[in-house]
């Protein structure tokens, strides 16, 4: 006769839960109650007062909840005592799901409400340092036009890196004794510049040609020089995500591709390339977000992009609020490309599992 297996303990996890969701009431009641009291701004004071309700509603329902998950518990056990084993048992699995979405809804309160309490605290000075609405109004269109600065130094460096970045990759997988000079050559180069911070790159390019006074480019504008110090630092990494799709193909690939008389950069051009690099087209987007955001950081050569206008209104109001203006724009182009390469992500693996 076959035993079947006893229902998973739930009471106390239950309890635990209940003891959380009151605890997150008092939590709730107490740090807001001591915030709003230092706060002396009526708009501040109205506000504050919202957030604590909508606080303690969130936490009602933790509480909610947890008091369900109890229930289930209390269920479960009169379910085992009277010998309906498998009932217990989809009580009890009900009574423990209960039980974790209320400690992570717990936990999520405690975050965003801990959040909005920091920004209110002191009366409000941080939210006024870094979220001022009217200096975030007034700065707002200087900054989103001199963003477009950042979007078109992201755009051209992007292409010469997919460029000169394949042209790294297949030069550093030359073969034989003949490829030996360009193996090294590339090799070089890519340890090189990915060693050296892109700042420090920005900085020797932006300075130091203008002083070489070589014809033509000596006498670039700041934004060609920093798509320059962009594209030779980020050629780098591209080449080695490059390379490392190409190693991912199968040898028998090249193999075949030679055994029928296709010479080496044949098979590389018709056959290596268009696997390899529909591969690596997640990792090349994920290294371009972060090429974009480095664009901020050509404000060391006196490009004018948004962080470099933001500056002028955090230096002539004494506040930041400008500045978060310029980090609101990255989040608003950033994350809808981070969801992208998520997708891509997890076409490519049910492809690969396919």
């Amino acid at each position: 006769m076959t035993t079947l297996s006893p229902a998973p303990r739930s009471m106390e996890p239950a309890v635990a839960a209940l003891a959380t969701a009151v605890l997150l009431l008092f939590f709730i009641g107490t740090l807001g109650g001591t915030v709003r009291s230092g706060i002396t701004s009526a708009e501040l004071n109205t506000f504050s007062l919202w957030v604590i309700v909508l606080a303690l509603a969130a936490g009602a329902l933790a509480l909610l909840s947890a008091l369900s998950a109890f229930l289930l518990a209390l269920r479960a056990r009169k379910e085992t005592a009277g010998g309906n084993v498998l009932a217990a048992r989809a009580s009890a699995a009900q009574s423990r799901q209960n039980t974790f979405v209320t400690w992570g809804f717990s936990v999520a309160v405690v975050l965003a409400f801990a959040f909005t309490q920091l920004l209110l605290m002191n009366d409000g000075n941080i939210q006024r340092t870094f979220l001022q609405w009217d200096l975030m109004r007034a700065s707002a269109f200087d900054v989103a036009r001199a963003f477009l600065v950042n979007i078109k130094l992201a755009v051209i460096s992007q292409v010469i890196v997919l460029a000169f970045g394949l042209v790294l990759a297949v030069a550093r997988m030359a073969p034989g004794r003949a490829g030996a000079p360009l193996r090294f050559m590339a090799v070089a180069y890519i340890d090189l510049m990915r060693a050296v911070p892109a700042v420090i790159v920005l900085y020797l390019i932006g300075f130091g040609l203008p002083l070489t006074n070589l014809p033509v480019i000596s006498r670039l504008s700041p934004d060609w020089f920093a798509i320059l110090a962009l594209s030779l630092t980020y050629s780098a990494y591209v080449a080695e995500i490059y390379r490392s799709g190409i190693a991912s193909i199968h040898p028998s690939q090249w193999s075949a591709a030679r055994s029928l008389g296709f010479s080496y950069v044949q098979t590389l051009r018709y056959f290596i390339l268009p696997q390899a690099i529909r591969i690596v087209i997640p990792p090349l987007l994920s290294t371009f977000i972060a090429l974009q955001k480095d664009t901020s950081l050509v404000n060391v050569i006196g490009t004018l992009d948004a962080f470099n206008q933001a500056k002028f209104y955090a230096s002539s109001s004494f506040n930041l609020s400008s500045v978060t203006v310029v980090a609101i724009l990255f989040v608003v182009i950033t994350i809808p490309q981070t969801r992208y390469v998520d997708w891509m992500l997890a076409r490519v693996a049910k492809r690969t599992r396919g």
